[in-house]
């Protein structure tokens, strides 16, 4: 490895050619104030723009101050970090910066995890000088399904374009204009909504700001759960029990199921259901849609549409309706477990308990802001009325919680209503980046073999790495399996498929990072692969300890199919549990 000798603040170091001012600092342990720059080392993603010019330094021999954060070591460098010069420059931008910023901190949704005022209370800025003779840009407020747009917040970091085109190849952010007109905007379009936006929420996850923030979906559940003639029931996904502990304290991956039950009872709702309920049917349809694409392959069909994609993550789904329209027919048509759930309530649960479908609230807690999309999409209503009605997210439901002035510490642990609430280890570990496929394949492989599997854990599919593979022998028959998550991974594979050179027979794609564990709507992660090993190990841990691990073993799951749905697949099953897909690629709207 090649070193350059330098100087920084009176101390001779020697640090590897090639690294920046800010990471020879942060070598010795001098830590130089930065807003735009972002590091996220677990995937691979590193945004430093020098954009903002917090981060300056003084370098002798230059002219002008350095941003550290984007500036490369040469050898024989001095280097001055905290100069009054530098410290000074550092006030005034932070100053201009903050002069072109909404004064609404009491009541913004970054409120106390906002980096822009930390930073204020770092360099001590207390006031804004001229303030009084300024008069702030103002933009259109963006509201789309998922995501709240607010230009007028917006310091120009560009952390959520480097999350949207550097990780997930998505491409619907990007900085357009220069000087007081210049902002981070969707290519093309002038809002979210009509731009090719998956509503992933990885751009909100690392917004040091408000300018980026959730549709919160809490005040509306309120006014339900107020409304004495509303049935409301929720569902909460396999990733919320994983992390919502992390919002009162406790240590990644640290399970909460009974505590989370326990306190949604407290908040009103009528039945605590599991979507992990839902996950379990959705391995039975999904599961057997795949069986029958591999049996028609087996009996020499050249027709059958392979590699099946899973179609559980509405990112993905969106993702592939707007960049890879022409492949509509290869993803399974069965529907999220979310959607799943929401269906059956309305139908099969809203029968047993006598009420009327108009009359019975759905509400979903899910670690995904595309959820709030995919709850809203036409196809997924009947006569208007949404199978589900809201979703809120892991963060906010940590939120309500704390508003509704509930210790969630000190809450016994309590069970989820039946006959919706109960599922197997194999729902559990639809949490993770491929969870999906191994519940799958633990049932393929007992109906398509008829024997017991010999071993239960597939840990060939599990891991963090980008893109995955493994070969599953079933009976001679050996099914290849790929795996991705975060969706820049996710394009290498679909372009593989579109050129012909795919040799899966099966591909589970998530849209963030560690799939639902990592996901929008989660307590921050910042792409630290220790957090979401944690949470992958709970899941993991509470699928070990389940009674039942097979998704075609839960018996409340072969009750719903002897009692209302007849079989997978049948003609009811796929009315209720199924669904199409769109070519959004080419699409105008009128803005």
């Amino acid at each position: 490895m090649d070193l350059v000798k330098l100087n920084i603040d009176g101390k001779n170091i020697e640090v590897p050619k090639g690294i920046t001012i800010h990471k020879a600092a942060k070598s010795i342990g001098i830590d130089i104030p930065v807003l735009c720059y972002m590091e996220l080392k677990d995937l691979n993603i590193e945004n430093k723009p020098g954009g903002c010019r917090i981060c300056v330094v003084e370098v002798e021999g230059r002219r002008n101050l350095a941003p550290s954060c984007s500036t490369n070591v040469e050898e024989g460098m001095v280097i001055k970090t905290s100069s009054l010069r530098a410290m000074n420059a550092r006030r005034t931008v932070l100053e201009l910066i903050l002069s072109d910023h909404p004064k609404d901190c009491l009541i913004c949704a970054k409120s106390g995890n906002c980096d822009l005022q930390d930073m204020a209370i770092r360099l001590g800025v207390r006031k804004i000088p001229g303030q009084e003779f300024a008069e702030m840009s103002t933009y259109r407020l963006d509201t789309s399904p998922s995501i709240i747009r607010d230009m007028d917040k917006c310091i120009l970091c560009r952390r959520c374009e480097t999350m949207c085109n550097d990780f997930q190849t998505v491409g619907a952010l990007s900085a357009v204009n220069r000087g007081f007109q210049a902002v981070i905007a969707p290519a093309f379009e002038m809002n979210l909504e009509h731009s090719s936006c998956t509503y992933c929420g990885q751009c909100v996850a690392v917004c040091p700001t408000g300018a980026l923030t959730e549709v919160d979906h809490t005040p509306d559940v309120i006014s339900t759960l107020n409304d004495p003639t509303k049935t409301v029931i929720v569902q909460t996904a396999p990733a919320v029990r994983a992390a919502l502990g992390e919002e009162f304290g406790l240590a990644p991956g640290t399970l909460v199921t009974g505590k989370m039950v326990n306190a949604l009872r407290r908040l009103g709702f009528n039945y605590v259901f599991d979507t992990d309920f839902a996950a379990d049917l959705t391995i039975m349809e999904e599961g057997t849609e795949m069986l029958n694409r591999l049996t028609k392959f087996l009996n020499g069909d050249k027709d059958v549409k392979l590699p099946i994609l899973t179609s559980c993550c509405p990112a993905w789904v969106n993702f592939f309706e707007h960049q890879f329209p022409e492949m509509q027919d290869i993803p399974s048509t069965a529907r999220s477990p979310q959607q799943m759930f929401g269906s059956i309530a309305k139908t099969y649960f809203a029968d047993k308990i006598g009420v009327k479908r108009e009359d019975l609230v759905v509400v979903s807690i899910m670690p995904c802001l595309a959820k709030k999309y995919e709850c809203q999409r036409e196809e997924f209503s009947v006569d208007g009325n949404p199978d589900v009605d809201f979703s809120i997210s892991t963060r906010e439901l940590a939120h309500f919680i704390k508003e509704a002035n509930i210790n969630f510490m000190e809450l016994e642990n309590e069970d989820f209503d039946k006959p919706m609430g109960e599922s197997s280890g194999a729902a559990v570990i639809f949490g993770t980046t491929g969870g999906v496929i191994e519940a799958a394949t633990r049932t393929a492989y007992e109906i398509y073999t008829k024997k017991e599997l010999p071993k239960i854990d597939f840990e060939e599919l599990r891991g963090l790495d980008g893109i995955r593979e493994a070969t599953i022998d079933i009976d001679g028959f050996d099914l290849k399996i790929g795996i991705a998550h975060g969706l820049g991974n996710a394009r290498k594979l679909l372009e593989d498929i579109k050129a012909g050179k795919s040799h899966y027979h099966a591909i589970e794609i998530m849209a963030c990072p560690g799939g639902c564990i990592g996901g929008g709507g989660q307590p921050l992660h910042h792409g630290d692969s220790k957090i979401l090993k944690a949470r992958a190990k709970a899941i993991y841990k509470e699928d070990a300890n389940k009674p039942i691990r097979k998704s075609h073993e839960n018996p409340y799951i072969l009750e719903l199919y002897k009692e209302f749905l007849g079989e997978p697949m049948s003609e009811k099953a796929h009315h209720l549990l199924h669904t199409h897909y769109f070519d959004k690629s080419k699409k105008k709207f009128q803005i």
